[in-house]
């Protein structure tokens, strides 16, 4: 998102910078072309950029949602892809987010990773394919995790059978065993 200002940010301030007088008359000039050209737009190209202003709209708020769900997982900010329309306006028509998939040092930090690259994935109201295929990779990998972890306290059980059978029932398991032999 930051980037998305950014651009936004620098193309509106080159296109009302004025230094000096011979500028701003230009500039002036250049606001009353733009009015005109407005005033002669037909009616589809005045469509058409009421289409491309409510996409923009809806590619940022996206990205957005991307980036609020997403924290630590989330590699940078928005890149969008704009198009430009009619009334030389530029105006984002696709977005995207870079989200970290990589598995953590552990299984639990895989889990958890994943839980959170699955919620920024799917945080937008209108998740893409491209977001669908991510929270499925991050399924995957925690689900992958999840085995990893129980195959490890199942070895660490079956290693020390007595030990933890004794300490689930605070009692010695020779005295146990001695009553059913």
């Amino acid at each position: 998102m930051q980037i998305a200002n950014t651009l936004n940010a620098s193309y509106t301030h080159i296109a009302n910078t004025s230094t000096s007088s011979t500028d701003s008359t230009t500039s002036s000039s250049s606001q009353k072309t733009e009015q005109s050209t407005e005033e002669t737009l037909t009616t589809a190209q005045k469509a058409l950029i009421s289409e491309l202003q409510a996409t923009d709209t809806t590619v940022h708020a996206h990205e957005r949602a991307h980036i609020a769900a997403g924290g630590s997982v989330i590699r940078g900010g928005a890149v969008f892809s704009y198009e430009k329309a009619p009334n030389n306006q530029l105006y984002a028509v696709a977005g995207e987010v870079g989200i970290d998939t990589s598995e953590g040092n552990t299984p639990e930090e895989t889990i958890t990773k994943m839980q959170t690259v699955r919620a920024a994935a799917l945080a937008p109201s209108d998740p893409s394919a491209a977001d669908y295929q991510v929270a499925s990779t991050a399924s995957i990998l925690q689900l992958k995790a999840q085995l990893e972890l129980s195959k490890t306290k199942q070895s660490e059980l079956l290693a020390k059978p007595e030990e933890s059978y004794t300490s689930a029932n605070n009692e010695e398991s020779s005295t146990l065993f001695s009553n059913y032999a």
